[in-house]
């Protein structure tokens, strides 16, 4: 029989394996060592398991962040340009008159670039990009 997983369902099958004696190696600096046991300690659970919880919340963030890159590199650049006038707080009227377009071709292009980030709102928006540095967009 052969399987067809993904590279990251693989992954993520060894990190969380069916047989409990599957080691995972980590190798850590005596700072990061003694805060994986101070995080432990506070939570009741054993550093392994933290640190399988701290790997998969990594690499859950590194899927999203990577999915979010490839959304952005699928928008015209006009859209481009109002997602990141629209992160950086203007409204439409103002990301109008700085593109000359006019508020209303400004709604069109974000209901778009919503529907491809799969969000409902410019709140929503500048939530999943707030990490994100627009200041050259200005």
């Amino acid at each position: 029989m052969t399987l067809n997983i993904t590279p990251f369902k693989q992954f993520w099958h060894w990190i969380t394996p069916a047989n409990p004696t599957h080691l995972i190696v980590l190798q850590l600096d005596a700072t990061d060592a003694q805060y994986l046991k101070q995080l432990a300690a506070g939570s009741g659970s054993k550093p392994h398991e933290i640190a399988q919880d701290l790997l998969k919340t990594a690499l859950i963030d590194q899927q999203v962040a990577e999915t979010h890159l490839a959304h952005w590199h699928a928008l015209t650049q006009r859209q481009q340009q109002i997602a990141a006038l629209a992160c950086l707080n203007f409204t439409n009227r103002q990301i109008a008159a700085r593109l000359s377009i006019s508020p209303q071709t400004v709604k069109s292009h974000m209901r778009s670039l919503l529907l491809r980030f799969d969000l409902h709102s410019k709140a929503e928006l500048r939530q999943v990009l707030a990490d994100w540095d627009f200041s050259e967009w200005v």
